[in-house]
């Protein structure tokens, strides 16, 4: 735990550790002076040290849910002004409630904010509420878009949490997104600056060797493809089943994925038809790999491209895929898929989502996968860290997925 500081005035860059000329990304160690200086506070309590990640820091539910009759933004208003007028139910989460599908909720969260004009935030989803198909968005008074805080913010946070193919447990202090910190003059890197950064400090690779520069594919971000042929019983990954029991949210390693999904296997042609408005777990077919001094964020799927909505956790911190030793390069990234309206197919490397990249203000102290308990480095598996693998009991900790392939066995660029 860390003692929180109340900020007096406006504070100094230098009082974060970041210099005048500084932009991108707070790491890990200056999001604890900004806990410290009261940039991020919890009102009378306090900030668990676990909650900082190396580039974000994890956001907790508050003791109420609301349930209301709609999702809304509050533009010019203040949110809790906004909601009192939507309200259809209130849950206590110091007990734990259920959530159930298909409906919104609005959690206000622990966490409020102070952030200077210098410095602005986002926010996204937590990896393992993603691949549980439980879509959250953060709100915050008078703005007129999700996830995106603007420098110089005072005030609350609230979580908009809607439960899409499970019914979830949730409970007070649960973390389900995370919070970056980011100078206000911060940009994504060109395609150009991304090509020139994996020449040097490889982006993607492929069966642990770095994809080369020609076969790379940009666009205003890094594209990744799918793998759609998987190993030898071509099982490329896992849809959501229906009518299923309730999933506790703090758990790990208990549940028993095949009351929950069902393998996805690919027709001989490398492809799957997806069924409309049914969640599926995939992998890139590429493995990803985010050097020490970037942070990255998976970015919405063009809908010019098809009727497809792909990743909807998307933070990437420095170090994942990243070995210091060089005994692999990259983690495959988990790619959380709907279609929309109509059946669609997708191919074997078709591609389906984008990186952008963003530099840090200095590397982080500790790196993804460095011993912080970090769940999907070197991920084989796309499931979330609350199933248990084949044959394991129910636990409430320890434990990581099962591999999703027979074999280690890709394709070929």
């Amino acid at each position: 735990m860390r003692p929180m500081a109340r900020i007096a005035g406006e504070l100094p860059r230098d009082a974060l550790g970041v210099g005048p000329d500084d932009a991108g990304v707070l790491a890990s160690q200056h999001l604890r002076r900004a806990i410290d200086a009261g940039v991020v506070g919890a009102g009378t309590g306090e900030i668990p040290d676990d909650s900082v990640q190396p580039a974000s820091l994890d956001l907790h539910l508050g003791e109420v849910a609301y349930r209301i009759r709609c999702s809304f933004l509050p533009d010019a208003s203040d949110v809790e002004a906004k909601r009192k007028d939507l309200v259809i139910d209130e849950l206590d989460l110091s007990r734990g409630a259920v959530l159930e599908t298909k409906r919104p909720y609005l959690i206000p969260l622990v966490e409020t904010l102070h952030l200077p004009d210098w410095l602005r935030a986002k926010a996204n989803p937590k990896s393992s509420t993603g691949r549980l198909d439980v879509f959250t968005r953060v709100i915050t008074d008078g703005s007129f878009r999700f996830d995106a805080i603007d420098a110089g913010y005072r005030g609350g946070i609230f979580l908009e949490v809607v439960p899409l193919s499970f019914t979830v447990r949730v409970r007070q202090g649960l973390a389900l997104n995370q919070l970056r910190l980011l100078t206000a003059d911060t940009h994504p890197l060109t395609d150009p600056e991304i090509r020139e950064l994996h020449a040097h400090e490889p982006l993607l690779a492929h069966r642990n060797v770095p994809v080369p520069l020609e076969k790379l594919a940009t666009g205003d971000g890094l594209f990744l493809g799918l793998d759609l042929r998987g190993g030898r019983d071509r099982r490329v990954g896992y849809r959501s089943k229906d009518h299923t029991t309730v999933i506790d949210m703090g758990l790990v390693g208990h549940y028993d994925a095949t009351r929950y999904w069902e393998p996805v296997i690919a027709e001989p042609e490398d492809r799957v038809v997806l069924d409309p408005e049914r969640f599926y777990l995939l992998l890139s077919d590429d493995a990803v790999r985010i050097p020490p001094g970037y942070a990255a964020e998976m970015t919405a799927y063009d809908p010019t491209s098809g009727e497809l909505r792909t990743h909807y956790a998307g933070f990437f911190d420095p170090g994942f895929g990243h070995d210091p030793r060089g005994e692999f390069v990259g983690s495959r990234a988990a790619l959380e898929v709907r279609a929309h309206d109509v059946p669609f197919m997708i191919e074997h490397r078709q591609r389906v989502c984008r990186l952008t990249f963003e530099p840090m203000v200095e590397e982080p102290e500790v790196l993804y996968g460095s011993g912080i308990g970090s769940s999907y480095q070197r991920q084989t598996d796309t499931l979330s860290k609350h199933f248990a693998r084949p044959g394991a009991r129910g636990r409430r900790s320890g434990g990581e997925p099962a591999p999703l392939f027979d074999d280690e066995v890709q394709s070929e660029l």
